[in-house]
């Protein structure tokens, strides 16, 4: 029997564990889709909880006496707040404007919970058999680590692909508090009063509730929520492995506009502008074998295949979703003509940066169309490294364009670009052109050894870009003309502080 009561008490320290856990990575993930910049996301909701769970375990020691009762409440608490901090958060960001100071006050509470479980659950070991504190702390500890792994792996492989961000938090919500009832009520039911016991029983009933009632709602409150972070109506959202998907459209249909964690990628209005430059320089050069890396929407391939002496296109996009959207949506099959239907290109779902340092065959034109360096994960493609290797995979006389970000809004940004491309050995000539949806946005055409010549030929007449407008392009204003500013590379990002400190005010 005793060893029954130790074992059940280990699993509970193991399922404990892995739901703290699991609320741990679920701020995380929140806070990379809706704000971005993971890393520091990351070490906000660690550090805070870490240091939130040795609050929570000194101000535990007074609850020692009533270890069983004060542990099983403060499992139904944490839950509760849990199980409900997704949804919160997602409230706090989409109305209130206040989603950081709230991140900072969920990670405290659900670390100061976390962090008085083990003391509590120590005091309920020692109850069952007394024994020495080392071989007690390794018993528990070994339960808590084993239990973290399990949630960590359940999180982004089972929690987020069947439930979701908002369902995944409540469900392990559930668990956490039916877990840590059945411990109490299976293994020390007869330490319990009766008037304990039924308070325990009209807690736990009340928290399964409100989780089971949230959990109803949750569809529906998630359409709202988003609703209210974009101004045209919502016609498709997703989270994907990678990050959160939106589509929107104006009332009448003329402006679609893709969002990708809350990031504007395109509006329909004026996408042409953006797609014309970025690719029509690039390929007034050799152009037979082209590969494109990013640009998941089909639109900068749209341009591509407009030349019919381009031969094959080779496309590298990490997000399947985002080329499922393109390929089957019909608002994005009219936008990029149904582009991925051509014979001519081939699709990798894979990582670019990955995929350039295996090796890859070399081509005539490369088209960089990454999303802006806002985040830890994308400021690696725009590093001394990334753009050494899309070197190599350029066949002699070929050319690379860059989408570079906004001279105007993001100056040191854009001129980072310029100074991590030529360390990796190009020679560079920098454009700009106004594309109303985002502001003045600038390119890079590049080549190894001399600066390319800026010149557009295209099959047919374009709708923005042609050779005087080009001309103008490569004009900047006195306020905006090249600076020094270092390379960017992998182990100094410099783009991604440069690029957090020029956004924050837009």
């Amino acid at each position: 029997m005793t060893r029954f009561r130790r074992t059940a008490v280990l699993a509970a320290v193991f399922v404990c564990a892995a739901c703290g856990l699991v609320y741990e990575l679920a701020l995380v993930a929140l806070g990379s889709y809706l704000i971005g910049d993971t890393a520091a996301q990351a070490s906000i909701v660690l550090g805070v909880m870490v240091f939130a769970m040795g609050i929570g375990a000194l101000a535990a020691k007074p609850l020692q006496g009533h270890a069983l009762v004060a542990f099983a409440w403060i499992e139904l608490l944490l839950a509760l707040f849990g199980g409900l901090s997704v949804l919160g958060l997602y409230a706090a960001f989409a109305w209130l404007d206040l989603y950081a100071p709230a991140l900072v006050a969920v990670a405290l509470l659900l670390g100061a919970l976390i962090g008085a479980e083990i003391p509590l659950l120590m005091v309920l070991l020692q109850r069952i058999r007394r024994q020495d504190a080392g071989s007690a702390v390794a018993d528990l500890f070994a339960a808590d680590y084993v239990g973290a792994l399990l949630g960590g792996l359940a999180f982004p492989f089972l929690l987020l692909p069947v439930f979701g961000q908002l369902r995944g938090a409540l469900v392990v919500g559930v668990v956490n508090a039916v877990i840590g009832v059945v411990v109490v009520f299976a293994v020390f039911r007869r330490d319990l009063s009766r008037r304990a016991g039924a308070a325990l029983t009209g807690g736990a009933l009340a928290v399964l509730a409100v989780l089971g009632f949230a959990y109803w709602v949750s569809a529906p409150f998630e359409v709202t929520a988003r609703q209210q972070l974009y101004a045209d109506p919502v016609v498709y959202a997703t989270h994907s492995r990678y990050q959160e998907i939106v589509l929107t459209s104006s009332i009448d249909g003329a402006d679609v506009r893709l969002f990708l964690n809350g990031d504007l990628q395109f509006a329909s209005i004026d996408e042409y502008r953006y797609h014309e430059a970025l690719v029509h320089p690039v390929l007034a050069g050799t152009r037979g074998r082209v590969l494109i890396l990013g640009g998941g929407d089909g639109l900068a391939l749209r341009e591509v295949l407009k030349y019919p002496d381009v031969s094959a296109v080779t496309e590298v996009e990490l997000d399947p979703a985002v080329i499922a959207l393109a390929r089957t949506d019909p608002r994005l099959r009219a936008l990029n003509a149904a582009a991925y239907d051509d014979p001519r290109v081939h699709l990798l779902n894979l990582d670019a940066f990955a995929w350039l340092r295996d090796g890859p065959p070399q081509f005539d034109a490369i088209i960089v169309d990454m999303p802006d360096p806002d985040e830890t994960a994308t400021a690696k493609l725009y590093s001394v490294e990334f753009y050494a290797m899309v070197r190599r995979a350029l066949a002699p006389g070929g050319r690379v364009v860059v989408q570079s970000g906004s001279p105007y809004f993001a100056q040191r940004s854009y001129w980072c670009v310029e100074a991590s491309l030529r360390e990796a050995g190009f020679a560079t000539a920098p454009y700009h052109v106004d594309v109303p949806s985002f502001g003045d946005w600038g390119f890079f055409l590049a080549a190894p050894g001399t600066a390319p010549a800026l010149s557009v030929a295209p099959p047919s007449a374009l709708r923005f870009l042609d050779a005087d407008v080009l001309r103008a392009a490569t004009t900047f204003p006195v306020d905006r003309r090249r600076i020094s500013v270092p390379p960017s590379t992998l182990m100094d990002p410099r783009i991604l502080e440069y690029a957090r400190e020029e956004w924050k005010g837009y």
